[in-house]
């Protein structure tokens, strides 16, 4: 059994919490990306997709705040280390607003305007095929400009410096999900949406892509004990992540995937070990403690 999704856990022993624990750590975190995609579904078929998004999301991210709480992955991750007001400025202001303005406002804007009707054959697009199957293709083609703009972030110094931000972080859970400088943002999402419009992809799979990249991005950042097994193949999960977070390059420049590791399998820096990822994460140099200091830091050469 890995050590990447936790501790190594004998079954044999354990009493009645330690078993609870051990099998809750199997389903919370397919548990709760299913209940949140499925109500997501749901309010996708209502006149108000997304206020429920919304609704949803919020909810979703209260659960697991809840949760990490009751069952933490790191016990130390739980101390306050005094960056929650800038994660929620950078959530609010930062994610946010790029979120709102490019994804929302221009993208979903577009995309309705002059992108085909669902189940329309024109284009490269397969509107034939069932809607299931047109999001795993939205996720695998978002994914590609997904995973490019994350590694080009990490090796190309001066972009590196807005995605430090990111990185400065010395604990992972749900409120630093959104902590990202707006450049960092802008860049992720121009190298993701043009994909989709290029294949002819319909509004819906914009929606779901953007829904299903929300959902994930607060499971891959979770304080929570979860043992995900197979699915590190497939999809980023908290364990994938936390690797990706180490001070050691040769463990954090890896595991580019937002949503899916079809792109690090294919390009060669997956990575996953039998031992329990590092506590102690962060960056390899300064960043400022103040929210607006966070976001002058990038623009400043070394000299400054």
């Amino acid at each position: 059994m890995s050590v990447t999704d936790g501790e190594t856990v004998q079954k044999s022993g354990l009493g009645d919490g330690g078993k609870f624990r051990f099998y809750a750590s199997m389903i919370v975190w397919p548990g709760l990306l299913v209940a949140a995609l499925v109500a997501t579904g749901w309010g996708m078929t209502t006149e108000s997709p997304i206020l429920v998004f919304n609704i949803v999301y919020l909810s979703f991210a209260l659960t697991v705040g809840i949760i990490e709480r009751l069952m933490p992955h790191e016990r130390t991750w739980l101390k306050d280390d005094k960056q929650t007001f800038a994660n929620l400025a950078h959530t609010l202001l930062n994610k946010g607003l790029v979120q709102i303005l490019v994804v929302v406002t221009a993208t979903v804007g577009i995309a309705g305007a002059v992108q085909p009707p669902a189940g329309s054959t024109e284009g490269l697009w397969p509107g034939n095929w069932p809607m299931f199957a047109q999001v795993i293709l939205g996720l695998v083609v978002a994914e590609f400009g997904l995973y490019w703009a994350h590694r080009l972030a990490h090796e190309i110094p001066y972009i590196w410096r807005f995605h430090a931000v990111h990185h400065s972080v010395t604990r992972l859970w749900v409120i630093n999900t959104g902590r990202f400088h707006f450049v960092d943002s802008f860049f992720s999402i121009i190298l993701s949406q043009p994909l989709l419009f290029l294949m002819g992809a319909p509004i819906e799979i914009f929606l779901w892509v953007s829904a299903f990249t929300a959902f994930v991005g607060i499971l891959t950042h979770c304080n929570i004990e979860t043992r995900t097994g197979p699915l590190n193949y497939v999809l980023n999960t908290p364990g994938l992540h936390r690797w990706h977070h180490s001070l050691d390059l040769n463990e954090g420049n890896k595991n580019y995937g937002e949503n899916l590791m079809l792109w690090d399998l294919i390009f060669g820096t997956y990575f996953d070990a039998d031992r329990r990822p590092p506590n102690v994460i962060g960056i390899h140099g300064p960043m400022p403690a103040s929210f607006p200091a966070q976001l002058i830091h990038p623009f400043r050469t070394p000299k400054d």
